[in-house]
């Protein structure tokens, strides 16, 4: 019984370390980014998972009608959103 103890302590402590170090945190900052691209607003300059910098002009269920420098208009996923780098009321959002 103390042998199996002694063998099951570190992989049992790892597992826990494992979780806090790593799987928390990522399940953290998931939540964060599907809140953010809940929050999106028409106005909102957003940068997308691919580098495109625009302005949101409409938004639709599932997708975001994206305004680029050019005055085209780009349809994206809600999920290619990778950040808000201005809300549409001008607040300057940091950078995570």
């Amino acid at each position: 019984m103390e042998n199996m103890i002694a063998t099951l302590g570190p992989l049992l402590l790892m597992f826990v370390l494992f979780y806090f170090l790593l799987i928390r945190p990522q399940q953290k900052r998931q939540k964060a980014v599907v809140q953010m691209q809940n929050d999106l607003k028409k106005g909102d300059k957003i940068v997308t998972i691919g580098g495109l910098h625009g302005l949101v002009d409409a938004i639709d269920e599932g997708k975001v009608v994206i305004k680029c420098g050019d005055g085209s208009r780009l349809t994206y996923d809600r999920a290619a959103i990778r950040e808000v780098t201005e809300s549409a009321t001008g607040d300057m959002l940091a950078k995570s």
